[in-house]
């Protein structure tokens, strides 16, 4: 079994590479959020909007599956 990634230099740069993945989706549920014409947290949290619950998930994962793939290369 390879201890590749046992090494500092690897470690570091994957819990780099993590912390630039959050950040990136974050900053852009923030700009996804401020282009929707409503608040998607009121929306979500007070009125219990199911739909755009979906909608919401759908858009993180396919953030999500962007930003992997492009650190991962």
């Amino acid at each position: 079994m390879d201890i590749e990634w046992l090494r500092p230099a690897a470690f570091l740069g994957s819990i780099l590479f993590a912390l630039i993945g959050v950040l990136v989706f974050w900053i852009s549920f923030i700009v996804i959020d401020k282009l929707t014409p409503y608040d998607l947290w009121k929306e979500l949290v007070e009125n219990r909007n199911m739909a755009l619950g979906l909608v919401v998930a759908a858009m993180s994962l396919g953030i999500s599956i962007i930003v992997a793939a492009a650190i991962s290369g």
